[in-house]
């Protein structure tokens, strides 16, 4: 049996970090970073990328801050999204040029990670036809929770005859699938939804997307430049001025509670927020045109934009995707998926398409792609389809205080009336979030210090969070940093709390631990915040939070003004190890 310090499962943005930062914080420690595919890359690994596939996010914004992506190099010029096989590409030379290449196992998956008594794990790992036991003192969980497809199962499937798969499959089918003449079904409202959508029609093919009837319906899809000043709109949501406009309960971590206070605790300052936020909408509606033409009007969202979080998307195509829907290329069917037949797609409204492919971009499955042992552990470790490891009450009385501070919440958007989870693990059917202190330390793990997740978050600043999570993990892991709270437990919750112990600061971390993971429920109900932490304009604010209890400064600017002004991006964060490790010899 191999025995190691540190055991990584998973190589998108967070595995990298989490080795590449802690190698650095533990130069002495033998590390392993186990990936099931085939290539690093997580979403963007080479299976899954299939022509045409780009980032929202454009040159500069999705890179790690000590590893630039050189234009020379890489070939994206500024203002350009980037190709799916660069950000592999990318991702493979982040980890040469950090030298741990070596320690990556590819085609190795983690069957299981069983918890023994004295605090170590012991995973069981298959590589092809063998297995292996690994013993390890520490692992970090870097699956996210884009991992596992769900793929829903429909009346009449087994006699549909034509191609029937998950978008993230679209590579492997698309030699057969992606033919002029042809015309496929796609069926989902999402970001990878638009990019299927977009990917068959501009091969030659006519398309059907169904967008569900019972859903949230369309996703907003913004143009790069937004607001009537054109600004970037990835820099937009990392200016500390327009942070300030999204409702956030652990926004004070920023220094301007003041601020907060008043845009958020007072009449005059929601009626600010409502502008702000009604302005911003708008203007997307106006710029997409969604009200002048009647096939557009079905792609207009449902709801308004302060109540989604990271699904708030780009249009990040070479062409106008709106041409495809003016002109009858992709034609939008707002339905329920009722049946198949032989293939035929039959829709709740009577319709039968005639059809070569069904394209189900239908989310995924919340669960991590390794099973926990022993058995029951799962509420240990605050998995959402498990019973709730935080009382009742003290979850009741959660509630009650966020929608005390942000009264704004009170008024939730109305609900689609015919709304209906596609599945028993969706976001709307868990019956609580995930509950992780700092949205990645389990409860009852917190001393321990021998498990952590990333990338449970969802946020379109992923590689900040990953790089700031990674050190976290690390200096929590050495116990250099010892996970603390502002938050106070109040008395009736902590003598009703399942969690009493005379070390007051176990019940604030886990009081802390409940405003956080059902703050989502109330601020994001249009996103996946019933499920895991998942926000936009609250990336900044979480990122200062970590850095502050890093004992690190999150003024990354020079002068008030330019702080609250300038947007921040990886440049701002760049040499962040080197000035944690500076800072901890000076202890």
């Amino acid at each position: 049996m191999e025995s190691v310090d540190l055991v990584v499962v998973g190589a998108g943005w967070s595995g990298l970090s989490a080795v590449k930062t802690y190698r650095e914080v533990n130069p002495d420690h033998d590390v392993l970073l186990l990936e099931a595919a085939s290539s690093v890359g997580g979403v963007w690994a080479k299976h899954r990328l299939y022509k045409g596939l780009k980032s929202n996010n454009m040159l500069g914004t999705y890179e790690y801050s000590d590893f630039p992506m050189d234009e020379a190099r890489f070939g994206v010029k500024p203002g350009q999204h980037i190709p799916g096989h660069v950000i592999q590409q990318y991702m493979e030379a982040y980890a040469e040029h950090f030298g741990f290449t070596n320690l990556i196992r590819l085609n190795h998956h983690v069957e299981s990670a069983t918890h023994n008594l004295d605090g170590t794990w012991e995973l069981s790992v298959s590589h092809g036809d063998n297995s292996t036991i690994i013993a390890t003192k520490k692992m970090i969980v870097a699956t996210g929770i884009t991992s596992q497809a769900y793929l829903p199962t429909f009346e009449g499937q087994e006699s549909f005859g034509a191609p029937f798969f998950h978008c993230r499959d679209l590579l492997q089918y698309q030699g057969a699938v992606l033919q002029p003449g042809q015309r496929a079904t796609v069926f989902g409202g999402t970001k990878s939804a638009w990019d299927a959508a977009y990917a068959c029609a501009t091969s030659g093919m006519k398309v059907d997307w169904v967008i569900r009837e019972s859903g949230h319906g369309p996703i907003w899809m913004a143009p790069p430049y937004v607001t009537p000043l054109k600004k970037w709109l990835e820099k937009l949501v990392t200016t500390r001025l327009l942070t300030w406009f999204s409702p956030c309960i652990w926004g004070d971590a920023d220094g301007f509670s003041g601020v907060r206070s008043f845009l958020h605790g007072t009449w005059l300052g929601r009626k600010i927020v409502d502008a702000f936020w009604g302005i911003l909408g708008d203007d997307v509606v106006q710029l997409n045109g969604y009200n002048k033409h009647p096939e557009m009007k079905k792609l207009k969202p449902w709801v308004s934009p302060f109540w989604i979080a990271s699904s708030l998307s780009i249009l990040n195509y070479p062409t106008n995707f709106f041409d495809l829907i003016k002109d009858g290329t992709i034609k939008v069917h707002i339905a329920d998926l009722d049946r198949l037949s032989d293939h035929t797609v039959h829709l709740s409204t009577g319709e039968a398409l005639p059809t070569s492919a069904l394209i189900c971009s239908t989310g995924w499955r919340c669960t991590p792609n390794l099973k926990f042992l022993p058995e029951g552990i799962d509420r240990e470790l605050g998995f959402p389809w498990s019973t709730d490891p935080l009382s009742k009450e003290m979850v009741e009385a959660a509630d009650k205080e966020i929608l005390h501070r942000f009264p704004r919440l009170r008024d939730q958007p109305r609900p689609n009336p015919r709304f209906k989870p596609l599945n028993a693990e969706s976001e709307a059917a868990a019956p609580h979030p995930f509950r992780l202190a700092k949205f990645m330390v389990p409860l009852s793990l917190v001393k321990e210090r021998s498990l952590a997740f990333m990338g449970v978050t969802m946020t379109i600043n992923t590689t900040l969070i990953a790089q700031t999570q990674a050190l976290w993990i690390s200096a929590y892991f050495r116990g250099d940093l010892t996970p603390s709270t502002h938050e106070r437990c109040p008395p009736a919750v902590r003598a009703a709390s399942d969690l009493k112990s005379e070390d007051t600061s176990e019940d604030d971390l886990a009081w802390e631990t409940a405003l956080h993971t059902e703050f989502g429920r109330y601020r994001y109900p249009a996103g996946f915040g019933r499920r895991n932490p998942d926000f936009v304009f609250d990336a900044i604010p979480y990122i200062d939070f970590m850095l502050r209890e890093l004992g690190l400064s999150p003024k990354r600017k020079q002068g008030l003004l330019t702080r609250c002004l300038q947007p921040y991006g990886t440049e701002d964060y760049r040499g962040l190890v080197d000035e944690w490790k500076a800072k901890q010899l000076t202890l």
